[in-house]
């Protein structure tokens, strides 16, 4: 069996394809590495990469799009709906095939001191790779977002795991870390008034007394005019996107406000997809294998 990961890296870019082009570039030329997804998002200002290969080849491919990312991304002159603290924000590892998630805490490593170490950025870790439980949830490391982080670097908890101690000013601090596949799922409303979506946020996330593994935010959509309940659903083999959905569908109701659509950001886990099938028709005895896609695979 093949030896595969998955690297989702966001970078701090979602107006300007020209340079997000030349960071795909770096994955696309890379010998036995398949770039599988990419989304840009105006309003967040913020692209979300997905690709899968051979472990070192993929460590190789993330630490050359991270390279061209610095070189062409400012953060001193970025703005968008979504918390960022470097061009190159975070870069989650996944097992997949014949590899542990042991083994990717350990090219978590790899990968962060070669950025550290070559690009003269400060690269926390996070996540499984996390050297302490301070750093385990990606919300706490980026909290104080660029603006904050030459301030954050000065206290003795907040040093780096690799790379400088101080502020990098043009392309940041980057998080690292491996991770279970994580679900980018929004929903949207059908109103303007970002105090609701915040209000809903605050209700279904994990820090606000929601659910344990959703991250949730309330943003402002102004191209279309409404707002957005933005999660990131951190294990959805533990939370599930439907009874976020519903929950989310329930508050919203008590606004006078309905939901007008959902989206995933970035590549979903089928089963993710399957659960809420399963919820929503009421199926009876229904198991994956009877997925004709999963027989193919099999």
């Amino acid at each position: 069996m093949a030896r595969i990961i998955q690297c989702v890296p966001n970078f701090s870019e979602g107006r300007d394809k020209a340079i997000i082009e030349k960071i795909l570039e770096e994955i696309r030329i890379m010998d036995e590495v398949k770039l599988l997804d990419y989304s840009m998002d105006k309003d967040h200002n913020r692209s979300v990469v997905t690709f899968i290969g051979e472990p070192e080849k993929v460590i190789e491919a993330a630490f050359n799009a991270a390279k061209v990312a610095f070189e062409l991304i400012d953060m001193r002159t970025h703005t968008g709906e979504h918390p960022r603290m470097g061009a190159t924000d975070v870069i989650p590892l996944i097992p997949i095939s014949d590899v542990t998630m042991e083994e990717c805490i350990e090219y978590s490593k790899i990968l962060g001191k070669k950025i550290g170490d070559n690009l003269n950025i400060p690269v926390f870790l996070y996540e499984k790779s996390a050297t302490s439980i301070t750093r385990e949830n990606l919300a706490d490391v980026r909290r104080g977002q660029y603006e904050g982080m030459a301030d954050k670097l000065k206290q003795e908890q907040w040093q780096p795991d690799f790379g400088p101690s101080v502020l990098n000013e043009k392309a940041g601090v980057t998080a690292i870390g491996a991770r279970m596949p994580l679900v980018a799922f929004n929903v949207n409303l059908d109103t303007d008034d970002i105090t609701v979506a915040k209000n809903i946020a605050k209700v279904v996330r994990a820090s606000g007394g929601g659910f344990r593994y959703c991250k949730a935010l309330g943003i402002e959509i102004k191209e279309r005019n409404i707002v957005q309940v933005s999660m990131n659903m951190v294990d959805y083999t533990k939370t599930s996107l439907f009874r976020v959905f519903d929950t989310i569908e329930r508050e919203a109701m008590r606004y006078g406000i309905n939901i007008i659509g959902s989206e995933i950001i970035g590549l979903v886990p089928m089963q993710a997809l399957v659960d809420v099938a399963d919820y929503y028709l009421r199926l009876e005895d229904f198991d994956s294998s009877q997925i004709l896609e999963t027989r193919m695979f099999e």
